[in-house]
């Protein structure tokens, strides 16, 4: 096991000693990730921690979509539960940049590869990535580079 893996672990016992039933499930469901993720064909089975993020980032999304359908729906409860386990979740993935971060970088990327069109388009998001890997909003920076050099 790798030292984020370790730590959610760790974590989970904790959880499990304090009843602490929202961490529980949260952390359950990232392992459960971890392991279909290990035994799906043609899966991973040696998972790095920048592996286990994105997989931590993906169940932070699908939260967050359920909160969407949740409130759109009129039901707050659920609503509520979704976004304590999210909470959880976001102390194991890395800050993301804000807008304003990601602007800055999205300006220094194109300035650094040289992009000047669209064809340069995956050069500066492969800088991006290489540069500020799961820290950076993807969807978010591709509007912008997208914006820019267009």
């Amino acid at each position: 096991m790798n030292t984020l893996e370790n730590t959610l672990q760790q974590d989970l016992m904790k959880a499990m000693k304090s009843k602490d039933e929202i961490s529980m499930g949260a952390i359950r469901s990232v392992k459960t990730a971890i392991m279909e993720t290990r035994t799906a064909v043609g899966g991973k089975k040696d998972l790095t921690d920048d592996d286990i993020v994105k997989i931590i980032q993906k169940q932070i999304k699908q939260r967050q979509d359920s909160i969407s359908e949740y409130v759109a729906a009129g039901r707050t409860e659920l609503a509520n539960a979704e976004q304590l386990e999210m909470n959880v979740l976001k102390n194991y993935a890395p800050t993301v940049l804000d807008a304003t971060e990601t602007e800055v970088a999205v300006a220094n990327a194109i300035g650094e590869t040289g992009a000047t069109s669209m064809k340069d388009m995956g050069r500066v998001m492969k800088f991006l990535s290489d540069k500020y890997g799961s820290s950076i909003d993807r969807g978010l920076a591709s509007g912008l580079v997208k914006s820019r050099l267009a």
